[in-house]
């Protein structure tokens, strides 16, 4: 068999803003867990170290990515044990930013803020003293009944500091299960339900009012915002039909202040809604790695690259020009790095 034929492409710099620490941990909780929500995470990728990503980054042209657990870490009750996990886990997020400057930033998880004041104290310790990028948050805490939204009055005070703060947000949706099974094995929760719960959280902080409420708070949506551009407009009017104060152009023009990244997401046809729907410095790139391979990753990064081959002033933005605004630090480690790895494309 004959080798497969590479083609080197100096491509411009890339940020990923979507990558994720699979704590050693982690590994059988998330093969268990895998199973049960249905998706398999590539073997290849378990155990993930530092390493396994600087190697995948290097092969995909990727300078620098922007850390984060996996929505719902830690998990627990709130209370002093989840307080704890949330500190342990930052602080290793910290260290692997330190072993290898220049080339991960991280986004710090909380205790379930339910806990206001553990998660105003982990938020003070992982940007004061860890320096972190931002904050990731996930779409929903608790479970069923007892499930809050991140737009939770409840959860106010956490909201008033970040916009006191401007921090930057990533908001990825929960591996929320419906109220009826997943509809077949090759559609279980992370590709069917995932991306909708993304759309959830954006809407309910637009809907509450909380997206203008805290304009200094800049929030990344995971996987372009999931099914925000196509279900923005059926918020725009329905939700203003039962009592959402805000006019129907209003409610629109609050999900066009959220920040979109790429990962799993690209083609022609949600690259086309997008352009329509916000511009170019709103969007982000992002991978999801380790969650996914290195080939389904470059299958959606050769989408992009096509759909901007005319216009690389755009991509250029997409790739890293926009991540380095929201993100100073990653401009000036960035700098150091000097030229950009040739990214493989297969």
């Amino acid at each position: 068999m004959l080798a497969p034929i590479f083609e080197l492409q100096n491509l411009p710099k890339r940020i990923d803003v979507h990558h994720h620490i699979f704590p050693s941990s982690l590994t059988q909780s998330k093969l268990n867990h895998n199973e049960h929500v249905g998706w398999r995470t590539p073997p290849q990728n378990l155990p993930w170290t530092p390493e396994l990503s600087l190697s995948t980054m290097d092969a995909l042209g990727i300078d620098t990515a922007v850390l984060s657990f996996p929505a719902g870490i830690p998990s627990g009750p709130p209370g002093p044990e989840t307080c704890a996990k949330a500190r342990e886990l930052n602080i290793m997020a910290s260290k692997i930013c330190q072993d290898h400057p220049g080339r991960f930033g991280f986004f710090a998880c909380l205790p379930d803020p339910r806990d206001t004041q553990g998660a105003l104290e982990e938020l003070i310790f992982a940007l004061d003293h860890l320096h972190a990028d931002g904050v990731s948050l996930p779409s929903s805490y608790g479970q069923n009944q007892d499930a809050k939204y991140i737009a939770d009055s409840l959860f106010d005070p956490l909201w008033k500091e970040l916009n006191r703060r401007g921090c930057v947000i990533f908001l990825h949706g929960t591996q929320t299960p419906s109220s009826t099974p997943y509809p077949d094995p090759l559609l279980g929760i992370p590709i069917t339900e995932v991306p909708n719960e993304t759309f959830k959280a954006a809407a309910h902080l637009v809907v509450t009012g909380k997206k203008r409420l805290y304009p200094n708070v800049r929030v990344i949506l995971a996987h372009l915002g999931g099914t925000v551009p196509f279900l923005a407009s059926r918020i725009a009017v329905l939700s203003k039909h039962m009592g959402c104060s805000l006019s129907s152009e209003e409610i629109m023009d609050d999900f066009k202040t959220f920040y979109f990244e790429t990962a799993l997401s690209t083609c022609e046809t949600t690259l086309t809604a997008m352009k329509t729907f916000v511009g170019p410095e709103r969007i982000l790139f992002g991978t999801d790695f380790p969650a996914v391979s290195s080939e389904m990753i470059s299958w959606y990064t050769d989408q992009l690259d096509d759909f901007y081959a005319k216009d690389f002033e755009t991509l250029e933005h997409i790739n890293h020009l926009n991540a380095m605004k929201l993100f100073p630090r990653l401009f000036i480690c960035s700098t150091k790095m000097g030229s950009t790895p040739p990214r493989l494309r297969l």
